[in-house]
């Protein structure tokens, strides 16, 4: 085996016949493009260890299934993974159908996968033993959402509310669905919202107190995407590695946590329908 070092790279090349230079150089192709190095964005749904704990097996079995190297980009916040794939720091991230349609017009993000087992809507909680029975008695009452841009879980709950309910609230914004819960159990705020999947996610004693009042449209659920600017070769390996993870009884486990039921192959037009709703009079910049 030759290995060639930094300042020793001149002298190597020096005792090396062309040729031997030339096949080195064709092996080692293949090897450095397997060992491609990508970041990989997640949106906070959830607090930062629940986050890391569903996310980092699934990354390391894609690693493993791709030989690539991807290192996941934790964010805090969502306005500041808004912040990250606006600029297009993510090589490939997870985000909502929302994000995904203005990281798509913004950067040419490319939607890889998506869940084709269930869609995606917000939901609106009260504690379980809140006198709140119509959503219309929420009239300028504090109510708990992630943070304006969470999609289900806060811009297409406003926008619902106020356009065709004509309900305005008094948004308070709690960083995280896990917060937006525990907020609504406390009786900090009169309701929250969040989506289905999230609550579920929530420990029993949570779920257990909280009552579901109100739910808004579907639409299509999460997409994986990938920057442009990531080879197609690589965007369709990272693809397949996950439906081949998601094809295994280990796999289905790990992804379910997601939460994702049954992956497949996903769209930019699969989001475009958002674009009707009227939800850029409502999202926050």
């Amino acid at each position: 085996m030759i290995v060639v070092e930094g300042g020793t790279r001149k002298m190597v090349r020096k005792m090396m016949p062309l040729w031997v230079l030339t096949l080195i150089m064709l092996c080692a192709g293949p090897v450095l493009a397997e060992q491609a190095f990508y970041r990989f964005g997640v949106v906070p749904q959830f607090e930062p260890r629940k986050l890391a704990d569903i996310w980092l097996p699934i990354i390391a079995e894609l690693e493993k299934r791709t030989g690539f190297k991807l290192a996941m980009v934790g964010s805090a916040e969502i306005p500041e993974f808004e912040k990250a794939f606006f600029a297009g720091d993510f090589d490939f991230a997870y985000m909502n159908p929302y994000h995904a349609m203005l990281a798509g017009e913004s950067q040419g993000y490319v939607p890889l996968i998506r869940d084709h087992g269930r869609n995606l809507s917000g939901i609106l909680v009260v504690a379980q033993d809140s006198p709140v029975k119509n959503i219309t008695e929420l009239e300028g009452q504090d109510v708990a959402f992630p943070s304006p841009n969470a999609l289900g879980a806060s811009l297409l709950m406003r926008a619902e509310l106020e356009t065709i309910h004509g309900v305005t609230v008094k948004p308070v914004y709690v960083q995280t669905h896990s917060s937006v819960y525990l907020n609504v159990v406390l009786g900090k705020t009169s309701a929250g919202g969040g989506v289905l999947s999230t609550l579920k996610g929530q420990k029993a004693d949570i779920q257990d107190r909280l009552r579901v009042l109100y739910t808004t449209r579907n639409m299509a659920p999460h997409p994986l995407t990938a920057h442009p600017r990531v080879p197609e070769a690589h965007r369709e390996a990272v693809r397949q590695a996950f439906l081949d993870l998601a094809s295994t009884d280990e796999g289905k486990a790990l992804v379910s946590r997601i939460p994702m039921k049954q992956p497949g192959i996903a769209k930019l037009e699969d989001y475009q329908v958002l674009k009707d709703w009227g939800l850029d009079k409502y999202y926050v910049e």
